[in-house]
């Protein structure tokens, strides 16, 4: 290959390429230590583009401690378009064919990497691509060859050619359930996002993304502004991304029409559906739509649409009853389509709501069509194969088509990553299979707790499967997570990870909780009420390896930091630690409200026998409820520690916005444990008083629920 000699460094044993995503083909060879540093060259004329990706790198590889250097020693990336000399040799060895061009496929944003032989030793890798979309994602690829740190880093050397399975790979980001992103989180979003191949980012907007035609729209300190948008989409252009903004324009709209002002709109009163047969309806979507093309120059607007469940029961009701539910919503989506044309804008849709009328999506007229992506959304697995089903009514109509799974995140004290990653891979492979376009991974706050740094697992698994062709391989990304994105040689971090989905299978296999519900309920619950005696006795069988799972992942965590204090992405180790924290404290508050209650009863049976000569006596039961290290006390701390953790949780990545009622929650259940100690003391009073006890009924203690001799 025409590149300069260097001294090639000794190579090292060749072990299996552990990468997000994997390449569409691969062969993997040995190592070259980097204890040189490493070189990274752009071919002159470095187009701009290329230029960022390779400076992109190399802040990548400073904050990894290894060495850039410019000495002609150190092995190195070379990097050249396609149209060049080099850059066709690259591809032919690539291929292992003599063609010098990209098929069709790998034109947009494909690449091909090959070995840079010299003197017969690997100096290095050489990378190119046709555009600079596929230069900044060889590069990607490149920072994941690099393993290891600092002087320890080694650049595995590999043969690739790797293109997308899907052209639209993204992230939908829920900013309206409570959580609302900093815009420096948000940045580290799309650089994430970047690095794993994806291409567009989509910020979902109820009412918290300010508007200049609606000052309504947004309060100020809970929403985005404009100049948060144009830092948003002027950052992002540089990685590939696209931003593309979701403001809902149907349902979901509940804040917006609480203020009188558009009362009028409303299909109920203080309702969350916007009235189709309103006059001043469209003006209000169209104002608000023209405003945020403004802001987010995309090819794409997305209007929602999803879940209108107030239609036909308020405003439009006749109108329903005599043209079917189906032709309403969908002459209102026409209708809001036709008045956006003028932005001259793809049209996003949420699909749950037409799907189910797919003589009607067929009779649409082709203006319609042609101008509008439906988005089909499944958020759970289906073994059975169901998903066919929502996606074939659109691609049947010839509309295209999307594919949104979830990662699962809302409502859970965790994220359920087993329900999460199956979702995604069968999901996007149906999708892929019939045609579907993009994936649109989704993450949704739906009651304003989900921590963000709990929610990358799913997300890089969305961009694996995307990009991916096919059924992605779950096994392997999970044997992958942890090196690739912590740096983790030792595989602690991906057991660790197994743990905390382990846990949150058990629950999901105890059907403990439904998806409506979630596990935050669990957290929240109080077991001496009346529906926390009914969780509490699901609860029982799995207390205690519920915590075992939860444990073993905070010592597997910690055991890898001690291993590796350099381990990268330290706030998302953080955040799984806390998660496991959370999941272990879950089980324990029904366990020590279960002893209580159980300690309690043994002490009335002490208290109405020969009290004088019982061991443990009376006394001694009622501290080990309320004293000393008592059981109360640890329900105190317990959720007192947890909040302040939760805290700092949250401001590492949201806005102080909407974290107060979380935090009142917490002062609310620590109040309430404290509320019993109160009457616990009394009691214990009582009974230094006057030898007797109050009932268990008057303390707020419900009937022991197990038989058990008092712990002492």
């Amino acid at each position: 290959m025409l590149l300069a000699a260097v001294l090639v460094a000794p190579a090292i044993a060749q072990t299996p390429l552990h990468l997000i995503p994997m390449p569409r083909e691969v062969k993997a060879g040995a190592g070259i230590s980097l204890t040189r540093g490493i070189r990274i060259e752009c071919a002159t004329p470095c187009d701009p583009e290329d230029a960022f990706a390779v400076a992109d790198l190399k802040s990548i590889l400073g904050a990894r401690r290894v060495l850039v250097t410019d000495a002609a020693a150190a092995p190195h990336i070379f990097v050249t378009r396609l149209g060049t000399s080099i850059g066709k040799q690259i591809y032919r060895e690539a291929s292992g064919t003599s063609a010098t061009a990209f098929p069709t496929e790998m034109h947009a944003e494909g690449y091909a990497i090959s070995p840079d032989p010299n003197g017969g030793q690997d100096a290095g890798i050489a990378l190119t691509a046709e555009t600079s979309a596929g230069i900044f994602y060889a590069l990607q690829t490149a920072a994941q060859l690099i393993e290891g740190d600092g002087t320890a880093a080694t650049l595995r050397i590999a043969t690739i050619r790797d293109w997308p399975a899907m052209k639209t790979r993204g992230l939908h980001d829920d900013l309206s359930r409570g959580p609302i992103d900093t815009l420096d989180f948000q940045k580290k979003l799309v650089r994430t996002l970047a690095a794993y191949k994806d291409n567009l980012y989509s910020p979902y907007f109820e009412t918290t993304q300010q508007y200049a035609s609606n000052p309504l729209a947004g309060t100020p300190g809970y929403s985005l502004s404009a100049d948060d948008a144009r830092q948003l989409v002027a950052y992002a252009r540089q990685y590939h991304v696209t931003v593309v903004p979701e403001q809902e324009a149907f349902g979901h709209l509940r804040h917006m029409l609480l203020w009188e002002q558009y009362s009028d709109l409303a299909e109920t009163p203080h309702g969350a559906v916007l009235s189709p047969g309103q006059p001043g309806s469209i003006p209000l979507i169209r104002s608000m739509f023209t405003d945020l093309a403004a802001l987010y120059p995309s090819p794409y607007l997305h209007i929602g649409g999803d879940e209108t469940t107030d239609l036909g029961i308020g405003r439009t009701k006749p109108d329903v009853d005599a043209r079917g539910l189906a032709t309403v919503y969908l002459d209102f989506l026409q209708q809001i389509v036709t008045s956006l044309q003028p932005l001259h804008r793809k049209i996003l849709f949420w699909g749950d709501v037409a799907q189910d009328a797919p003589s009607q999506l067929k009779a649409m007229p082709a203006s319609f069509k042609n101008q509008t992506i439906a988005i089909a959304w499944g958020y759970s697995p289906d073994p059975k194969g169901g998903f066919p089903k929502i996606i074939r009514p659109y691609t049947d109509a010839g509309i295209e088509a999307w594919v949104a799974p979830s990662i699962n995140n809302y409502r859970q004290v965790w994220p359920n990553q087993q329900y999460a990653l199956d979702d995604i891979q069968q999901f996007t492979r149906d999708g892929q299979h019939l045609g579907a376009t993009g994936q649109l991974n989704t993450l949704w706050d739906d009651d304003g707790e989900s921590l963000a740094n709990m929610n990358w697992y799913g997300i890089l698994f969305g961009c694996a499967a995307a990009w991916q062709s096919g059924e992605s391989s779950i096994a392997q990304f999970q044997r992958s997570y942890g090196p690739v994105f912590h740096g983790d040689s030792t595989g602690l971090i991906d057991q660790a990870q197994n743990e905390l989905t382990a846990a949150m299978s058990l629950l999901e296999a105890n059907k403990v909780v439904s998806h409506t519900e979630g596990t935050d309920t669990l957290f929240w619950i109080d077991p001496w009420s009346k529906d926390g005696q009914v969780f509490a006795a699901k609860m029982r069988p799995i207390n205690s390896q519920l915590r075992l799972h939860a444990e073993h992942a905070i010592n597997l965590v910690a055991q890898a930091r001690n291993t590796n204090p350099g381990l990268r992405e330290p706030e998302a180790l953080d955040a799984m630690d806390f998660g496991a924290r959370r999941i272990d404290f879950l089980a324990l508050h029904f366990q020590l409200a279960d002893e209580m209650a159980t300690t309690y009863a043994h002490a009335q049976t002490t208290a109405a026998g020969d009290w004088k000569k019982a061991h443990p006596g009376v006394s001694a039961q009622l501290s080990d409820i309320n004293g000393v290290n008592g059981r109360l006390e640890d329900l105190t701390y317990g959720y007192s520690q947890l909040r302040d953790m939760y805290e700092q949780q949250w401001l590492r990545t949201y806005r102080p916005a909407n974290l107060r009622p979380i935090l009142e929650r917490f002062d609310f259940t620590t109040a309430l444990w404290l509320s019993r100690i109160d009457k616990v003391r009394s009691a214990q009073r009582q009974w230094t008083d006057i030898h007797s006890l109050p009932s268990a009924a008057d303390l707020g203690i419900p009937a022991a629920s197990i038989p058990s001799t008092p712990v002492n």
